[in-house]
């Protein structure tokens, strides 16, 4: 049994617990205000790249995490909001790949099992990127590599629908053009959509915010891209994917 799956253990565990304040405002993308239950104002890190569209509302119940390293300028993390219905939003995008990899490591993900080697961050491609996980050795699909792609999810529409991404997104686009030329050379490409949402129950791409996504995430499904979708339980101890959802493309 290789090392990475004698270490299938849940890594996404927080000690001490998140703690919480609320949203004053998030601006200049990595940076937020907030006010802590005693009144008194904090800045915090907020590790997303995004719009944060829908997960951004003043006024709203957040939670922090605090570093340990003390020479950080800005020690607190912004990692969850409540949003309308008690809804809870993972944002931070760092955290989505340490979920899919828990949930490779301890099996979750049956159609990722088999693979007796795991490594991160690998170079790959025609574009200069770098792939997010590269499975290898599965004795049962010999000389096949499965290349793993993770999004993180939070735009919420209403009626359990999800969309990606939540603004323009040009990288996500190479990545799906890098993830085709994989499967033309016969290995497995994966899209796994990391769902980071307790509100959302489907996923589909939005079309209306970047309609050239949309289409080339349609053109990789046809040229044999697998998609996922998995949604994550979250509270202020720990973060973990649970069940998968449906991905819905515009010609389904």
């Amino acid at each position: 049994m290789p090392d990475w799956v004698k270490r299938a253990v849940i890594i996404v565990k927080f000690i001490p617990p998140f703690q919480t304040a609320k949203l004053i405002k998030r601006y200049k993308r990595f940076l937020a205000d907030v006010e802590l239950p005693d009144g008194s104002c904090m800045t915090i890190h907020c590790p997303n790249t995004g719009s944060m569209l829908n997960c951004n509302n003043p006024g709203s119940n957040v939670w922090y995490s605090t570093a340990e390293n003390k020479k950080r300028k800005y020690p607190h993390t912004f990692e969850i909001i409540q949003l309308a219905g008690k809804k809870l939003a993972g944002i931070n995008t760092g955290r989505a790949n340490h979920l899919v990899r828990e949930a490779i490591e301890n099996k979750l993900v049956e159609s990722l099992t088999g693979y007796q080697s795991l490594r991160c961050e690998v170079k790959y491609g025609n574009e200069n990127s770098r792939i997010d996980f590269l499975l290898q050795d599965n004795p049962a699909d010999p000389g096949k590599d499965c290349y793993i792609e993770v999004k993180n999810v939070t735009l919420h529409m209403g009626n359990g629908r999800g969309l990606f991404p939540d603004s323009v997104s040009t990288r996500g686009t190479k990545h799906l053009r890098e993830l085709m030329h994989i499967a033309e050379q016969g290995d497995r490409a994966v899209l796994f959509f990391c769902v980071q949402h307790t509100g959302i129950e489907q996923v589909k791409p939005a079309t209306e915010i970047d309609p050239k996504y949309s289409r080339t995430l349609c053109e990789a499904a046809k040229a044999g891209v697998e998609i996922m979708a998995w949604q994550a339980k979250i509270n202020a101890r720990e973060i973990t994917l649970v069940k998968e959802v449906p991905v819905i493309l515009p010609h389904q």
